[in-house]
């Protein structure tokens, strides 16, 4: 867990208002310890995103929440499909090769 100080310690663009602001508007979950704000890695890294599409990439202050919702679904669809494809594998090989016709021919009917 990183706290306020040492968040915006290691993220140089980062203001500390921005920061104050993403957290009350839920874009950034902090966790509270001893009445201050605590982030996890994951929250960490989610700082260091959010800085960069804002300060790098000038995505507009009201675009985040959209942008960062996007994302978070792309993120969920990964973890999704990876613990989909974790089942398959696990599954003997006539399963396996069922499910690959299927998705072959899904493919073919798409056109690609």
């Amino acid at each position: 867990m990183r706290n306020l100080e040492e968040v915006i310690s290691l993220v140089p663009e980062l203001h500390r208002e921005d920061l104050e602001r993403w957290i009350r508007d839920a874009l950034v979950e902090a966790a509270q310890e001893a009445g201050h704000p605590t982030f996890s890695e994951l929250q960490f890294a989610r700082v260091r995103l959010i800085c960069t599409l804002r300060y790098d990439m000038d995505v507009e202050e009201e675009t985040l929440p959209v942008v960062l919702d996007l994302l978070d679904q792309l993120h969920d669809t990964r973890e999704r499909l990876h613990t989909l494809s974790q089942a398959v594998l696990a599954q003997d090989a006539e399963v396996k090769a069922a499910v690959l016709q299927v998705l072959a021919e899904a493919k073919r009917t798409r056109g690609s």
